[in-house]
């Protein structure tokens, strides 16, 4: 074989794996758009049937000690966004959000300190999550003027949600939940293709504190 029919077999097979990698993306593709159509709709209908349950949510403690007052889940909104993908238009996130605040009354105010790292760090990030609006003070020892602790006063309420991040290439939709038990985030991926009503009911069982096989 010449060189140059040695160069042209090369550039056929490239060109067929070239051509394979297309289809596969599109079908990928595809089906991750399904998925997120499907999961989309169905947050809507969760969202419209939760903001009239109001349900009651996990229990909340910024330093797992000092309990806040029973809250509930209240004003559950969906939101999506959309990306450009190779020249055209696919979903960039969705996502389902809610409010966090007190089954009775008004938010109210609470305090807490700290005076080791590790439970300085614990509090810190447990007040970004949501987020929770908070006042940060020092407390000084009245004649020494040493740091004794710090103090955090707080309002209890937060928020939490569910934000979906599809991967057209590999056909995977990524979902994050932040404050859907407790002060924490986790993260579990799914493949497309197990989109569906029976999975997307785990989910919703998690929202609502039930036992469940999502995350």
């Amino acid at each position: 074989m010449s060189f140059l029919n040695q160069l042209k077999s090369q550039a056929n097979a490239l060109r067929s794996q070239q051509s394979q990698a297309q289809l596969n993306f599109e079908e990928n593709t595809a089906q991750t758009e399904e998925a997120c159509r499907f999961a989309l709709q169905y947050l809507h209908d969760l969202a419209k049937h939760l903001n009239v349950i109001g349900p009651k949510a996990p229990r909340f403690s910024l330093d797992g000690k000092t309990p806040w007052p029973a809250m509930k889940l209240a004003e559950f909104r969906v939101d999506s966004r959309k990306k450009m993908l190779r020249d055209r238009e696919a979903v960039d996130y969705f996502a389902i959000g809610w409010r966090i605040v007190p089954q009775v009354g008004q938010p109210v105010g609470g305090t807490v300190s700290v005076n080791f790292p590790p439970d300085l760090q614990r509090v810190e990030a447990r007040l970004a999550m949501g987020p929770v609006k908070h006042e940060r003070k020092e407390v000084r020892h009245p004649e020494k003027n040493t740091l004794l602790a710090l103090q955090f006063d707080y309002v209890t309420e937060t928020r939490g949600n569910v934000v979906v991040t599809p991967n057209h290439e590999k056909a995977e939709l990524a979902f994050r939940l932040m404050n859907a038990n407790g002060f924490e985030v986790l993260t579990t991926t799914w493949p497309a293709a197990t989109i569906r009503a029976e999975l997307l009911d785990e989910l919703a069982k998690l929202i609502m504190g039930e036992p469940n096989r999502f995350a």
